[in-house]
Formats: C-alpha cells, sequence, structure tokens
C-alpha cells in the first residue's frame, strides 16, 4: 500500500491535470461525468477514500 504522502502527491498531480483541463476553454461537463474524466473522478474518489481512513486509522482516539 502507498503512504498517505504518495496518495495526496497523486492527488495533487491529478489536481494540477483536471485545473489545466479546466482552464483551457474545452471543459465539457458530459465528458466529466460520463466521458473519458469519469475514469479520472472514480480514481480521485478512490485516493480521497484510502487518504481519509489512513488519516483516520491515525487518529482514533477511540481505541
Amino acid at each position: 500500500m502507498s503512504n498517505k504522502s504518495e496518495l495526496i502527491q497523486e492527488m495533487l498531480d491529478m489536481q494540477a491535470k483536471f485545473i489545466k483541463y479546466e482552464q483551457s476553454g474545452e471543459f465539457d461537463a458530459e465528458d466529466y461525468y460520463v466521458g473519458e474524466w469519469k475514469a479520472y473522478r472514480e480514481r480521485y474518489q478512490e485516493l480521497t477514500n484510502q487518504v481519509r481512513d489512513l488519516a483516520s486509522e491515525e487518529a482514533n482516539f477511540w481505541k
């Protein structure tokens, strides 16, 4: 499993790619939700879930 900082770096790289796409003027909401960017969104959600889980494990004061 990747460590949290590697996951966050991948998320930051993905954000930079999306910002570039969005600012290019070629943004298409349909592509974002059902087209080629659908895999991007799914991967980004996967990363956020992994980072959240790792952070929860680190901060779990209830055990």
